[in-house]
């Protein structure tokens, strides 16, 4: 029988060791997910996860059992990713863009085409600060006065990298549509 979650979490507050294995068992999958989105690959989303529980762990004791244990947890993943970004100097690389048109497409259309493996994949091979501004964006819903500050850039370049990031991405789902129409087509 699984124990509530309030229970985990006292005893994570307790360094119970039990507790905290658990606390981890249960919020690591969807965890690493988020780590995946924001990181170029499953070794450093690991490193991210890890860097993450670990920060979780030692700041349990400030959790005030008020809103979701799940998102305060995933702000401390989202945390260390921008804090990996701030720490490398690789991080400033920017992709040029092909000017050619983009097919205008529906997200059902695109995600009843593509598996979210392949969709995933896409995400991360962003150059990091477009991906760091699309996730911020897209996946945690913050405005661009929001993540400016947090990663220590202007609204503008906010807006651009979020902007470069969609046709990046809109060229690679079109790409990769027809690649397997041809494919199809054979």
């Amino acid at each position: 029988m699984a124990e509530p979650l309030d229970y985990l979490i006292k005893g994570c507050i307790k360094e119970d060791r039990q507790s905290q294995s658990r606390l981890y068992q249960l919020l690591a999958p969807k965890m690493f997910v988020v780590c995946l989105r924001y990181c170029h690959n499953r070794e450093e989303a690991e490193e991210t996860l890890q860097e993450g529980f670990l920060k979780a762990f030692e700041y349990i004791h400030q959790f005030k059992f008020a809103g979701s244990f799940e998102g305060w947890v995933r702000k401390i993943m989202v945390n260390c990713a921008l804090q990996k970004y701030r720490s490398t100097s690789y991080m400033h690389a920017v992709m040029d863009i092909d000017n050619t048109a983009v097919m205008q497409m529906g997200n059902e259309d695109i995600l009843a085409q593509m598996g979210s493996k392949e969709l995933l994949n896409m995400v991360q091979q962003l150059p990091p600060s477009y991906r760091l501004v699309f996730n911020l964006y897209v996946f945690e819903g913050l405005k661009h006065r929001e993540i400016a500050k947090l990663m220590g850039i202007s609204e503008g370049t906010s807006k651009s990298n979020l902007s470069d990031a969609r046709a990046i991405l809109q060229k690679k789902v079109h790409n990769s549509l027809e690649i397997a129409k041809n494919i199809n087509s054979l």
